[in-house]
């Protein structure tokens, strides 16, 4: 019973972490030769991914894998560009643009957990590779205070820093491929206030046709048809930009990770040190009731539990289809439980992507105080960094609007409107038009919550491509460094910190 009730509290439990970065170790080789000195032996200087311990979580993350990969995403578009085509055949049969509608409601379901289960593994990663950078960071800052205070090393003019320039290692991270810049810009064009606002003015434009429609089930059917398709479309390339963004910022910190063990593996041989990096403890993150309630579903989802909850409503929705004579109201239920239970996911996954991005931003922000605090050391307080600049109109409209759609009470206000829609439908008997009323606001209301996502997603992104470059840059010159100091006759090169430069602000375009 005890394993049982551990087992049911365990979802929604963000746990602490603590990493510790691999220690690169030195030799020394005893040999007439030159080749007598210290030279490195099987260390770990590459970033790995972390592999989950069951078998089944490995599986999920494959299939979750597979939904963000190109040829899922082709198939999305051409099964999309084979019903608009259908549609001038029978796109006049209510039964089609029902079937159309449920076929739409549980795609999207789908990928709602597919979306959870991407951003939950982002998340477990990212902090991780935080904690870890912290780690070797501790150490090479002890190494650089001990080599400074024996005299071996200088202090370095800030400006002379900056300028230090180096030929080992590639001078900036990976480029994305133009297929991923592609990508990029037509996630930035979903993503941009603009289309948020172009969305509801077609929204509103259709509701002014709803009298000269007669407020018909067609009317009705119209605009949930082409807001679920829209959807379909989101999501597929959602997850296929995200499943991008995941392994070019995994070939973003192979760099980082060959260049921060490099940097420790000179420290080490310079000082002598044999001290093992420390690991670094990064504490649950305090949350609310309300929060850890919607973390709870969030885990749950990220399960594919909903899948399988999805696939015995399927198999319910079947078994009583005689019973109904397969009618429209039939057809309906279907896409009607979908369709709600993919609204409440919507507002749901905006949340968790907001406060999991909150927890990264304040992990990279003390990676960066502990960068600066090495600096320091050497004499280097403030350094030429790119950032993203905020004091665009529409990135802080963007930013307030996330966060308004992102709080916890919305996510409650969700769940109450649902409840609301569920005693409307009831009171109407589930008729076909009850059964609309439970699929059309649900439909428009997570078509504009799966574009505040993508808003979400793209200021997030921004942000980390801004913080991994950095974080780069930082340990280029700071190897840099430790070699021009091994060379006795460029040692005049290094003064003493004089001056200071400020910020270079770099325009990102990430709405």
């Amino acid at each position: 019973m005890e394993r049982l009730l551990k087992a049911l509290r365990s979802p929604g439990g963000r746990r602490a972490v603590e990493c510790t970065a691999p220690t690169q170790m030195t030799v020394h080789v005893e040999d007439e030769g030159d080749k007598a000195g210290e030279i490195s032996v099987e260390n770990d200087n590459t970033y790995n991914l972390t592999t989950k311990a069951g078998r089944l979580d490995r599986w999920l993350d494959k299939v979750v894998e597979f939904s963000g990969s190109e040829p899922m995403f082709l198939t999305i578009i051409i099964a999309l560009l084979a019903w608009a085509f259908l549609g001038i055949r029978f796109g006049q049969l209510t039964q089609w643009k029902v079937a159309i509608s449920d076929a739409q409601a549980i795609l999207n379901m789908v990928f709602d957990a597919f979306l959870m289960r991407q951003q939950l593994n982002s998340y477990d990663s990212l902090i991780e590779v935080s904690a870890c950078l912290r780690s070797r960071t501790t150490s090479n800052k002890r190494m650089l205070r001990s080599l400074i205070e024996s005299g071996k090393y200088e202090k370095v003019n800030p400006m002379q820093f900056h300028e230090l320039e180096q030929t080992e290692f590639a001078s900036e991270l990976p480029v994305e491929s133009l297929l991923g810049r592609i990508s990029t810009a037509f996630s930035t064009f979903l993503g941009h206030i603009a289309t948020v606002v172009a969305f509801w003015v077609c929204i509103f434009i259709w509701i002014g046709f709803g009298q000269y429609c007669g407020w018909s089930d067609t009317w009705q059917l119209y605009i949930n048809s082409a807001t679920s398709a829209l959807m379909v479309l989101m999501l597929a390339f959602l997850a296929n930009i995200r499943e991008r963004h995941s392994k070019y910022t995994t070939k973003c910190l192979e760099s980082i990770y060959e260049v921060d063990a490099a940097l420790e593996l000179r420290l080490r041989t310079a000082s002598g040190d044999t001290i093992e990096n420390a690991p670094v403890h990064i504490p649950v993150p305090e949350r609310s009731r309300i929060q850890r309630a919607i973390d709870y579903y969030a885990d749950l989802v990220g399960t594919l539990l909903g899948i399988v909850i999805l696939v015995f409503a399927l198999i319910v929705w079947v078994a009583i289809g005689p019973a109904l004579s397969f009618n429209s109201n039939w057809w309906l239920l279907i896409g009607t439980y979908a369709g709600l239970i993919g609204m409440n996911d919507g507002f749901v996954l905006r949340n968790v992507h907001n406060v999991l991005h909150g927890y990264e931003d304040a992990q990279f922000v003390q990676v960066t105080y502990d960068d600066m605090d090495m600096l320091a050391v050497i004499g280097v307080t403030q350094l030429n960094e790119e950032r993203v600049a905020a004091d665009s109109l529409t990135y802080r409209i963007s930013v307030k609007m996330g966060d308004f759609c992102s709080h916890e009470l919305t996510v409650v206000l969700g769940a109450i409107v649902i409840l609301g829609l569920v005693i409307g439908a009831s009171a109407m008997e589930w008729s076909v038009t009850g059964q609309l009323l439970c699929n059309v606001p649900p439909s428009i209301i997570e078509s504009f919550f799966t574009m505040i996502l993508i808003t979400g997603h793209n200021i997030g992104d921004a942000k980390r491509r801004v913080d991994l470059h950095n974080i780069y840059l930082r340990r280029l010159k700071s190897i840099t460094y430790v070699n021009t100091l091994a060379k006795p006759e460029k040692q005049e090169r290094l003064l003493r910190p004089h001056d200071h430069t400020e910020l270079m602000e770099v325009k990102i375009d990430s709405l």
